[in-house]
């Protein structure tokens, strides 16, 4: 179990980052990268978000010396907004589960769009697009890292994101009380049932299809 001096300082670490959740650090989230560096297992300039003042007040934290931003992890730049093209969304939905600040609404088959205030601009809806319908545009000028970025939205983004795992955890069906039930063929998680599965893919494939056709078209 973790000393009490230990909580203090993943405290303190945690609530330097600006909370964009966008693993490019190389951890899961801010709150795993904070960890890391309490334990001394992380560098202090594996955040790009947080660019070069945040390396600064990381290293005013652990008392460690202040590197420029590692370029593995990436660079610091202007904070970019989610664009969805409304033309081109097919409502596969998978950008939904890949926001971690449940930035983006929308449903099945239906349009989505991205909610401004709540986009940290981590990126991590990009690449799970099949159809290349989200973009990113810079929303900051030449502003970059915490000038880009203000504490007040970094707690708003960490509190979105506890809401996010806390409805991904109850969306898994997982048992609550204190005596474990073992799961049945009908509590099985729908994503786990290969009908429903090939059904979803189906529908997908169907759908890029008709985006594929329509472009050839344009």
């Amino acid at each position: 179990m973790s000393s009490p001096t230990d909580l203090r300082l993943f405290e303190r670490l945690n609530a330097a980052l600006p909370q964009t959740q966008c693993t490019r650090c190389g951890y899961p989230d801010c709150a795993a990268y904070a960890q890391a560096m309490a334990a001394g297992e992380a560098a202090i300039n594996q955040c790009p978000p947080g660019g070069a003042e945040g390396v600064r007040r990381l290293s005013a934290i652990t008392g460690l010396p202040a590197l420029p931003l590692n370029p593995a992890n990436g660079t610091e730049g202007p904070r970019a907004l989610a664009i969805i093209d409304e033309n081109w969304c097919i409502g596969c939905t998978l950008c939904l589960k890949a926001c971690p600040t449940d930035a983006i609404m929308g449903s099945n088959k239906m349009m989505h769009t991205v909610i401004e205030p709540w986009c940290t601009g981590c990126e991590l809806c990009i690449p799970v697009c099949p159809v290349d319908c989200i973009s990113l545009e810079n929303v900051t000028g030449s502003r970059t890292g915490w000038q880009a970025w203000s504490q007040q939205e970094a707690d708003m983004a960490k509190a979105r994101y506890a809401g996010h795992q806390a409805r991904q955890k109850k969306e898994d069906g997982k048992p609550t009380g204190s005596t474990p039930v073992a799961p049945t063929a009908s509590a099985a998680r729908p994503e786990s049932d290969p009908a429903v599965v090939d059904r979803k893919r189906a529908v997908i494939e169907a759908a890029l299809a008709r985006a594929r056709a329509q472009r050839t078209q344009e």
